[in-house]
């Protein structure tokens, strides 16, 4: 089954807004921010196979932009219902066959709608149990991803916490010549999974993946220049659209100087005022902003299994 035919039959399938039954009264749902002061809000009360109303996802989309990561706790969905609870807040991010990304198939190129992120090498063992930096989901592409959703459905015993960033609040607590510096640079996010294949050594860890690229390396994929400082569409707010461990380059800009700024900013995000750990539990998911935010995942033992469904919508050109 093709990708968009598994979404159209997904919706096909929803539940109806005619149905009483299956239409969820919007005042069962609780919108409850963390207490932490970085991001994020816990949603209570849902049930995502159900439908929703306009009113419903109206406040969910508005929570997301104030709190840029939601919790759905206790869900129970099968694939087909999870991609039609997504496809309320926008469509599948589909990237091109050109611009490998998490789970993308060699005959397409291109992932299915619904991503395993597993350590099972039987369900698609793209990220192993290894600890992963810091990071925005496809910001290689030319049209990176505006948001994600992670259903958790088996968990490790130790380790496999999943960390948030605030990268507008990053930006906020920079000084202000700092600002003024950075405001107007363009940055071009190399694709590691281009770098894996051109590079064995990297894959298997026994080289390091290269943190910036100097003029007088080879360009490996493709360059797409994004603004190293993003706009946020709805709310207008700043925020720092840089991860902290891919090889990135500042479009006209001196190499050591540009090395420098960047290793002074990836070092300035990781402050704990900015993060949000997650301790995952069955049945929750995590909905979060992919343009203003960043998240990492803690190492776990090889031999527990974890197992994780991942959807991730579409985003538009950065601003």
């Amino acid at each position: 089954m093709t990708a968009l035919t598994q979404l159209s039959q997904a919706i096909k399938d929803a539940p109806r807004w005619h149905q009483e039954d299956q239409f969820q009264n919007p005042s069962e749902i609780k919108i409850i921010p963390l207490k932490n002061e970085a991001l994020g809000a816990e949603v209570w009360g849902l049930d995502a196979r159900k439908a929703q109303s306009g009113e419903t996802i109206y406040k969910l989309k508005q929570a997301l932009a104030e709190n840029l990561i939601l919790i759905f706790k206790n869900q129970i969905l099968d694939d087909a219902q999870y991609l039609a609870f997504a496809s309320y807040f926008g469509p599948i991010f589909r990237p091109t066959a050109d611009n490998p990304v998490l789970g993308y198939q060699a005959e397409t190129g291109t992932p299915p709608d619904v991503v395993l992120v597993s350590n099972g090498v039987d369900q698609g063992d793209y990220t192993g149990h290894s600890e992963l930096s810091p990071h925005a989901d496809h910001q290689w592409t030319p049209q990176p991803s505006f948001s994600s959703l992670l259903y958790a459905i088996q968990l490790p015993h130790d380790g496999g916490q999943t960390t948030w960033y605030n990268t507008i609040k990053a930006y906020d607590a920079l000084d202000d010549e700092t600002k003024r510096q950075i405001d107007k640079l363009q940055l071009i996010t190399y694709n590691p999974f281009v770098r894996a294949q051109t590079n064995k050594g990297w894959n298997s860890n026994k080289t390091e993946m290269p943190l910036y690229r100097f003029k007088d390396q080879p360009i490996i994929g493709h360059a797409y220049a994004h603004p190293l400082v993003r706009t946020h569409p709805e709310t207008g707010l700043k925020a720092l659209w840089l991860n902290t461990r891919t090889e990135v380059e500042l479009v006209n800009y001196d190499d050591q100087n540009g090395s420098q700024l960047i290793a002074q900013l990836r070092e300035h995000i990781l402050k704990p005022e900015f993060q949000y750990e997650h301790n995952w539990q069955v049945g929750d998911i995590v909905f979060w902003d992919n343009q203003v935010t960043l998240h990492s995942r803690k190492a776990f033992p090889s031999e527990q299994k974890r197992l994780l469904k991942r959807i991730s919508l579409a985003g538009g050109r950065p601003y």
